[in-house]
């Protein structure tokens, strides 16, 4: 007999077995499959949005990310502006260059070059002028930003700040365009170049971006010697002229320049080149086209009759315009 009998506090319980976990309303039904085609239909919406900000943002890191420039600091847009069609005509001789071969392919990202330049420093004339030609072989989706290291206390000329065009309907459509220029007036001491900054180092010197953005327009001479004398010039045009020490080293590297015009149409060559564009834009920044002699004087007006350099007189005085608040 047990020691404690427990009496029943209810009655029999039955419970009902389900076979399912959890029930669902029919998704056949016409109301619910039209709503899932919405949803779907959105859904492939915003992939595809999401694959444009992908490749909108791989072009942009080329342009913000610069390893030896502060997190605080910012770009501050000034002036977007670019070329929508692209041509085949190039006033220099030889074969067009192949843009894909020299910068890589990169189906759906903008090939951004980004330089940067010193506004207290005379403007980069022989660039401005090479992103004129660019943009008339390619579409080049061009801007012009002001650094944070020169926006306090410091205003631009007008001049500085539409230096690459007026701006382009499209650009905000970075993919529309085949190369993206972007002129940076920053507070560095020399002016620099970087495409790629993760495989590349930056490059430095006017004259040395010259010859990178040449090279996207025109191969090099084949021969070796005319090579030779092509990156001659360009550096004295630099080095003798643009920042010559003394009146006497420019007055002779003008008269060594006059004998060269005398042997050749232009100057290294019978062919238009980077050390004609170099020359001219040196020559022109020194103040020495207001009585040169008289082969130069020839030349001068030879390549002002190609339009090339509209631009350059206007822009040079602009330099001077830059005043601190």
């Amino acid at each position: 007999m047990p020691m404690y009998q427990v009496m029943p506090v209810c009655g029999e319980i039955k419970v009902a077995v389900l076979d399912f976990m959890y029930k669902l309303p029919n998704i056949h039904q016409e109301k619910e499959r039209l709503a899932i085609q919405t949803l779907t239909a959105r859904q492939d919406q915003i992939m595809k949005k999401a694959y444009e900000l992908k490749v909108a943002a791989g072009g942009l890191v080329k342009t913000v990310t610069i390893p030896d420039a502060d997190p605080a600091d910012s770009l501050s847009p000034a002036h977007i502006s670019g070329s929508p069609a692209t041509t085949t005509t190039t006033p220099f001789g030889g074969a067009v260059a192949d843009l894909g071969a020299l910068l890589g392919e990169d189906p759906g990202a903008l090939r951004d070059i980004v330089i940067s330049a010193n506004p207290a420093q005379p403007p980069p004339l022989t660039l401005l002028v090479l992103h004129a030609l660019l943009s008339q072989r390619y579409r080049v989706l061009s801007t012009v930003g002001v650094h944070s290291s020169v926006s306090g206390g410091v205003v631009l000329p007008p001049e500085l700040l539409s230096c690459l065009g007026p701006c382009h309907p499209d650009s905000y459509d970075r993919q529309c365009f085949q190369v993206g220029f972007t002129l940076l007036w920053r507070d560095v001491p020399k002016l620099q170049m970087r495409y790629c900054v993760q495989k590349m180092c930056p490059v430095e010197g006017e004259a040395n971006v010259a010859r990178f953005l040449f090279r996207l327009l025109a191969q090099y001479p084949g021969d070796p010697a005319l090579a030779t004398l092509l990156d001659s010039w360009v550096d004295r045009a630099f080095f003798e002229l643009a920042e010559g020490s003394s009146t006497e080293q420019r007055a002779a590297t003008l008269s060594a320049l006059n004998a060269a015009l005398g042997r050749s149409t232009w100057v290294a060559g019978s062919e238009f080149t980077l050390a004609d564009i170099a020359c001219y834009c040196c020559v022109l920044q020194c103040g020495l086209a207001s009585s040169p002699p008289a082969n130069v004087q020839r030349w001068l007006e030879a390549c002002d009759n190609l339009g090339l350099f509209a631009t350059t007189r206007l822009l040079l005085p602009a330099v001077t315009k830059v005043s601190h608040c």
